[in-house]
């Protein structure tokens, strides 16, 4: 088999990572399931050209005996049978002993959304988690404070999630052909950490992300199954929890969960994606799928309580944990007042979510932890889930899920300025490296960024009306694009704003936010001038 062709840097200690067993084992991968990736990207484009035509969605007929039929996944191994309360956040080393002393019962490590794929986050993340799973992490900071864990013997579970079937990594290349990133990211952590974790009672345990189809799932389930054949490890020792983020896949709940039973944990509510996983798919599709302000739409829009109730169903139905969505709030340090209401809001969507029958759900900061575990232990009581809460209430049809016409809100101008202040933010430190952004007191990902300029395409290219009367143009985007900007210059200084990458920024996301073409994520632009800026 050829040699993979490593054209990243040197990173600190990426001879732990990329070592030629670890290559090699990459290299299969890639020649066993990059076509079939490739064909499965394909499939994605021909649906969304059949929706732009029909503007509809429906469940596959060709798939009513699985739906119908009577199974159930893999029952759970024992350290992810109590999910109550997940933290969420990037491998980046003090965060990652942060998330690990923070008291959640499993640590969602990103490699996906919350981080960005420079080289040295690519490699220094591989590095973290395997540091974090031999309990031997730990990290100084610039200014000499230790960080190191406080109970090395209770920790979190740790779920990776790896990057999404779309993205690529260019810095490892087979046949001049650049590896899958998902395969990367998964693949490193598997072989490096698979028997470790299975030695200290747990196993290799994952996040999927962003699947559109049960086809995605059957190939990610492919790849367990050599995988675990490659390693010696048995049959059903990885398990998955997918996120439900995409359209497409809330029609296929039941269908990703049969591909994946022997190896599936359950399902999420990625919310943030699915309503930018909407936006992009009924995108002209008319004004009956011109949504809100994003901030107005919340989980209470008929829409989003199908998704949801459904997703309860089918996981609890199927002997599978459902995962309720992001609790994104930071505590303010200095404002008692902004964490009073944004406690009780959160309170507010954590015991919906438990009343619901979700098994837990996730928080951004290890500040919102306790109160996470408080809601979802008054419902639980002495039980460590919700397995045994059947949803037979709950009835959805395809119209259900595609309801956005009944979502209540406004398109306001302040919605719009949002939308561009927060993405051009977002994205100017996403470019530098960082992909998990304090603003407003909200910990933001890649989705914020993505809803935002997908929002504003649609505004754009509907010709939708604001609250104030006003048509949505491109002079209006241009006009308000230029105020935010100054106003961000402003309020970042000019020292640091020269050492920004903020034009950049502004021009990525308004590009994505404008052009006709509408890409189907900005972070392929975005990876793109990474790749140049580091060759500049």
């Amino acid at each position: 088999m050829p040699d993979i062709t490593v054209t990243g840097g040197p990173i600190e200690r990426s001879d732990e990572i990329l070592t030629p067993e670890a290559l090699e084992f990459l290299a299969e991968l890639h020649t066993r399931f990059a076509r079939r990736r490739a064909e499965l990207l394909q499939a994605r484009q021909a649906r969304r050209a059949e929706v732009s035509k029909t503007g509809r969605l429906d469940f596959l007929e060709e798939t009513r005996e699985v739906r119908e039929g009577d199974w159930q996944v893999a029952p759970a191994p024992a350290d992810l049978r109590d999910r109550r309360v997940e933290i969420t956040g990037p491998t980046e080393r003090k965060m990652a002993i942060n998330a690990l002393n923070s008291g959640a019962r499993v640590w969602l490590a990103d490699l996906e959304d919350a981080n960005t794929p420079h080289w040295v986050n690519v490699v220094g993340g591989q590095v973290t988690l395997r540091d974090a799973i031999r309990r031997s992490i730990s990290f100084t900071s610039p200014e000499g404070k230790e960080y190191a864990l406080k109970d090395p013997g209770a920790i979190p579970v740790i779920l990776p999630r790896p990057r999404g079937w779309h993205l690529d990594e260019e810095h490892l290349h087979l046949d001049e052909e650049p590896l899958v990133g998902a395969l990367v990211d998964f693949g490193l952590y598997f072989f490096h950490n698979a028997h470790e974790l299975i030695e200290r009672g747990s196993g290799p345990y994952f996040y999927l992300p962003k699947m559109e189809s049960h086809l995605e799932a059957r190939l990610w389930n492919d790849v367990f199954t050599f995988s675990q054949e490659r390693l010696g490890i048995p049959h059903g020792t990885i398990r998955a929890t997918v996120l439900i983020e995409t359209i497409p896949a809330a029609f296929e709940m039941e269908e990703i969960l049969y591909e994946l039973r022997d190896h599936a944990a359950g399902l999420n509510a990625g919310r943030w994606d699915y309503l930018f996983s909407i936006i992009k798919y009924f995108r002209d599709s008319g004004p009956s799928f011109t949504l809100p302000d994003r901030n107005a739409v919340t989980m209470n829009a008929p829409m989003m309580k199908a998704y949801s109730d459904l997703l309860v169903k089918t996981c609890h139905r199927r002997g599978a944990f459902a995962i309720g969505g992001m609790a994104a709030f930071i505590p303010s340090k200095k404002d008692p007042e902004v964490n009073e209401r944004a406690f009780a809001k959160v309170r507010e969507d954590k015991t919906r979510e438990a009343n619901a029958g979700f098994d837990g759900s996730w928080v951004a900061h290890p500040g919102m932890v306790e109160l996470c575990t408080e809601v979802f232990s008054g419902v639980l009581g002495e039980r460590s889930n919700q397995l045994d809460v059947q949803r037979h209430d709950v009835s959805v049809s395809a119209d259900d899920l595609l309801d956005a016409a009944s979502t209540p809100g406004e398109r306001t101008e302040e919605g719009l300025r949002g939308n561009v202040s927060v993405g051009i933010a977002y994205l100017q430190s996403w470019l530098q490296g960082n992909g998990a952004v304090g603003i407003h007191n909200l910990m933001e990902d890649a989705a914020t960024a993505e809803i935002s300029r997908s929002q504003i395409w649609q505004w754009l290219y509907s010709g939708a009306s604001l609250s104030s009367g006003e048509t949505v143009t491109r002079e209006l985007v241009d006009r308000v694009v230029e105020e935010e900007y100054a106003a961000l210059r402003g309020s970042v200084g000019e020292e640091a704003f020269a050492e920004g990458a903020w034009e950049a920024a502004r021009r990525l996301f308004v590009e994505c936010a404008i052009d006709p073409d509408f890409p189907d994520f900005l972070t392929l632009p975005a990876y793109a001038e990474v790749l140049r800026r580091e060759q500049a």
